[in-house]
């Protein structure tokens, strides 16, 4: 009997304490500011695809992307959502200036990262990405068959190293975030099928299976924001890299670019509930 008495009283301290924390969260508004920055790139390319041509063009890049950034509904101290969106085209000559390519793409990538804090006003993200690429080179030599296409659907591992720091009176937050699917599906004609012939109906075999072997992307993004007000000015080095190996194709797609945006952090409010400075908690992306 004591020992019911004991497990009762043990269980009832157990709700009571659960309900207090309870409310004391129900009590607390958690306000998720998103981060939203726009990015302009600009530099060199490398296009090699031997459906189109043996040699190597190189000439000049240039991308415009949109990054979301929010800490998520369920554990915003903890975990990221990060989305990406954007479109990129190149510009390239072979090594004669007798000929040129024309390369464009355009890609989403949406994933979720669980984030450490570090001492020495470090962090460490990462985790996982979902993404898609749709584009196409184009030859002007190539009179019967001038348009390779390209696009994948693949499952990436994701993440990033952030360090905060003061230059004078300004913060300034440098990143290096890092992106490599591990898996997907790609697309790829055989090496002597015209896309008048898929046209046709000749469809069988165009879908491959990507992993590292014959489907290689990396993507790195290493930025510096500087905070001079609520919207930052920020300031990188990007660099792609994509190479596949499939069907006698081999394809090559580098860029190297530098990078200028704006970034900053927004939420939105209902005018009818407004905000409460004493029970809001803001949970910053970073």
């Amino acid at each position: 009997m004591r020992y019911m008495r004991t497990t009762l009283t043990w269980l009832l301290w157990v709700v009571v304490s659960l309900m207090v924390n309870g409310a004391e969260r129900s009590g607390t508004e958690i306000l998720r500011p998103v981060n939203s920055s726009w990015m302009l790139d600009a530099g060199s390319s490398h296009l090699a695809d031997t459906y189109l041509s043996p040699l190597k063009y190189t000439g000049w890049n240039g991308s415009l992307e949109y990054e979301r950034l929010q800490a998520m509904k369920f554990n915003p101290r903890l975990w990221r959502q990060q989305l990406h969106i954007g479109v990129e085209l190149s510009g390239a000559d072979n090594p004669v200036r007798n000929g040129s390519m024309l390369y464009g793409n355009i890609y989403a990538r949406w994933g979720m990262m669980r984030v450490w804090q570090l001492p020495g006003r470090l962090s460490v993200a990462a985790g996982g990405s979902a993404g898609g690429n749709i584009g196409a080179i184009y030859s002007h030599r190539n009179g019967n068959n001038p348009v390779a296409a390209k696009a994948d659907l693949t499952a990436n591992v994701t993440g990033w190293v952030t360090w905060r720091i003061n230059a004078g009176r300004m913060p300034v937050l440098f990143r290096w975030q890092t992106t490599l699917p591990l898996t997907g599906v790609f697309f790829s004609p055989e090496y002597d099928e015209l896309y008048y012939e898929i046209y046709l109906g000749n469809r069988s075999g165009l879908v491959h299976w990507a992993w590292p072997g014959n489907f290689f992307r990396w993507d790195n993004l290493v930025t510096a924001d500087l905070d001079f007000a609520t919207t930052r000015l920020r300031l990188g080095f990007r660099s792609r890299i994509l190479s596949t190996e499939v069907c006698n194709i081999t394809t090559r797609i580098f860029s190297y670019s530098f990078v200028v945006g704006v970034t900053g952090d927004w939420f939105s409010v209902s005018p009818r509930r407004g905000i409460s400075a004493s029970t809001a908690d803001f949970i910053y992306a970073y």
